[in-house]
């Protein structure tokens, strides 16, 4: 009588090629290689670079789905899920909106995390990090001779691109997922500068030298200048806001006067 032949070992080894295939995964995205909403390359190409089987790399694929960290769209593919669940994001969404001050706190936080990912840039960036930030640099100087013709959302977004280019050079996966989770935060403050700051010629004046400033910074690798000169833009754009708000608050108080309010 012949003994059965187990099968559980082959299974067991191929469920942990799996688990390093999800783990090299997981790498690229941390890393930032691979960004939320991108979609993953072909199961080929896949293969080719993790070195592993078409059935240990759908094995892998399908631990990450199971985790929430990639989903599959029917005719379309992979790609990497947000990694921050919606119910996390919108209550602080609700308090930005509802509640303007959170301005300030947000603008608070973005000066100390840029600050140190614009360090971490000058010292750890790559000679393609940098081609990348100069290309979102020159993007933003290029609209900077066509006010006219640029809408306040495309500058926020050109703005936020540079700044995110410095971010991502960082190469520190927490910190830049951190940035990334308040992405819609960020991107909503970097509106309100351009919104209010643009139209007005000596903070848009201050705006264009800082940002000059701190690419100049970052590409020549002057670390702790790059870190000061993040901070100050960003700590630059809170104080002309409260400029702002304050000259509000007087012109209101005159019209009152004048009306016989008080």
């Amino acid at each position: 009588m012949k003994t059965p032949v187990s099968t559980a070992e082959p299974v067991l080894e191929r469920r942990q090629v799996a688990d390093v295939v999800a783990e090299r995964i997981e790498r690229l995205i941390t890393d930032g290689v691979l960004k939320v909403g991108q979609a993953l390359p072909s199961e080929r190409r896949l293969c080719e670079k993790l070195g592993c089987s078409r059935s240990a790399l759908r094995e892998g694929l399908r631990v990450l789905r199971g985790l929430g960290i990639i989903e599959t769209r029917h005719g379309q593919g992979s790609f990497v899920a947000r990694l921050s669940a919606e119910r996390d994001v919108s209550p602080l969404m609700h308090l930005f909106s509802s509640q303007p001050r959170t301005l300030y706190d947000l603008l608070e936080v973005r000066a100390l995390l840029e600050s140190e990912a614009a360090r971490l840039a000058a010292l750890r960036g790559t000679a393609a990090d940098f081609v990348m930030i100069r290309r979102r640099y020159e993007d933003l100087v290029a609209r900077q001779g066509r006010e006219a013709q640029t809408s306040a959302e495309e500058h926020a977004h050109l703005d936020h691109a540079f700044h995110r280019a410095i971010n991502e050079a960082s190469h520190n996966p927490v910190l830049v997922h951190t940035l990334q989770s308040l992405s819609d935060l960020m991107l909503s403050s970097v509106f309100a500068s351009v919104n209010n700051l643009y139209h007005r010629p000596a903070h848009k004046g201050v705006i264009d030298r800082q940002h000059g400033r701190l690419y100049q910074a970052v590409i020549d690798r002057q670390p702790e200048r790059a870190a000061v000169i993040a901070a100050e833009h960003v700590n630059s754009v809170r104080e002309s806001f409260a400029e702002i708000e304050q000259e509000e608050q007087r012109l209101v108080r005159a019209t009152m006067r004048l009306e016989g309010w008080t």
